[in-house]
């Protein structure tokens, strides 16, 4: 038996997306609000636990669905075309944004439990460059690289363009 992917209902996980991303970014607000109106060391330690947190949550979302993707392309049959070509880009972007977030992470809890490790170096902006370089941009130019080529457009078969 041949397994195939399924055309399954996406309108649920669109709201459920969305409510999930405005709860966060809404309690994310909340405590930066907090945080002009009382700068408050536990608040602080709140908010950077927070932030490990969702970027823990990201990291294994990506690392299931991702994961799960891979394997179910990986039981396609062998002479389908263009599945070597998914594998890799499944494969590669699973886990460049497995290992951001997974670093995001552990730096958002290091600098949480040690005063020392802050990730905001304003006396030494350098540093600043070079974690968000690693942790932000490098990844999303890999991503973008890696995805570049887009899906070739659908002609109608209804209409044909004169030759």
């Amino acid at each position: 038996m041949i397994k195939q992917a399924r055309s399954l209902p996406t309108d649920k996980l669109k709201i459920v997306y969305i409510s999930i991303n405005g709860a966060l970014y809404f309690i994310q607000v909340c405590i930066w609000i907090y945080l002009w109106i009382d700068d408050n060391t536990v608040v602080i330690f709140i908010g950077k636990i927070f932030i490990a947190v969702v970027s823990f949550m990201a990291a294994l979302g990506f690392l299931l669905y991702g994961g799960r993707l891979f394997i179910m392309l990986k039981h396609f049959p062998i002479e389908s075309r263009g599945r070597r070509k998914k594998l890799h880009e499944v494969g590669s972007v699973t886990a460049i944004c497995f290992t951001c977030f997974l670093i995001r992470c552990v730096m958002g809890f290091l600098s949480a439990f040690d005063s020392d490790a802050s990730l905001d170096v304003f006396y030494h902006p350098l540093l600043d460059l070079i974690y968000y370089l690693v942790v932000e941009v490098l990844p999303s130019a890999l991503v973008l690289y890696i995805l570049r080529k887009l899906p070739p457009r659908r002609i109608s078969a209804q209409y044909h363009p004169i030759q």
